[in-house]
């Protein structure tokens, strides 16, 4: 299903409910609408796969992008200092989550992890305020099947000097990415498993 971008009418407006069940339940219905897709496909890590997650039809659209910062917001640990991912899919989640965090009073900075290195200038890795040294931070993730890539930033984030204990993502392909995490110390969350995906998507 494609997005039509024409002027909603505000009372389709659901991504500013007060109520995180509902609010929980019509992400769910964007992801299986937009995002959620069977076939052959072959994922990043080189896995075949009979389904696909494009979770950027989701990430970028602007409910999506509203509800997805309320949510995490809703379940990122209180003494969180910056929330941080690796590019490209972190990339809008990390900034709708930092932008919402104001409107939620508890400003919470956002960084962006390359990569490789910045070619140019000061070489870095990662993008964003400097921060002080051991400052807790969160990684964020939109679809996790190994963990390879949020790892990734986990470990420059560490390299960096920050303190890092918990990896969030939207979706969980279960497929090995939890216990990864669990082996290098790292909490695991996730808004939506695939089953939660799948049986919403056989309901449409």
């Amino acid at each position: 299903m494609s997005y039509s971008p024409k002027i909603t009418n505000p009372s389709n407006i659901w991504a500013n409910t007060t109520d995180l069940t509902t609010l929980r339940q019509n992400l769910l219905d964007l992801f299986c609408q937009l995002a959620y897709q069977e076939g052959d496909f072959v994922l990043s890590s080189g896995q075949r796969s009979s389904y696909y997650i494009n979770g950027k039809q989701v990430t970028l659209h602007p409910q999506g992008a509203l509800a997805i910062a309320r949510l995490i917001l809703n379940i990122l640990p209180a003494d969180t200092q910056a929330i941080a991912g690796l590019t490209l899919g972190a990339d809008p989640i990390v900034s709708s989550v930092s932008v919402i965090s104001v409107y939620e009073n508890r400003p919470i900075p956002a960084l962006i992890i390359r990569k490789e290195a910045k070619g140019h200038g000061t070489m870095a890795y990662i993008e964003g305020p400097t921060l002080p040294a051991d400052a807790k931070v969160v990684v964020l993730e939109d679809v996790v099947t190994t963990g390879q890539s949020a790892l990734k930033a986990v470990e420059r984030l560490r390299a960096a000097g920050y303190t890092v204990d918990r990896v969030i993502s939207l979706i969980d392909r279960q497929q090995g990415g939890a216990e990864l995490y669990q082996s290098h110390e790292l909490e695991f969350d996730a808004l939506f498993s695939i089953q939660d995906l799948q049986i919403n998507y056989q309901k449409k």
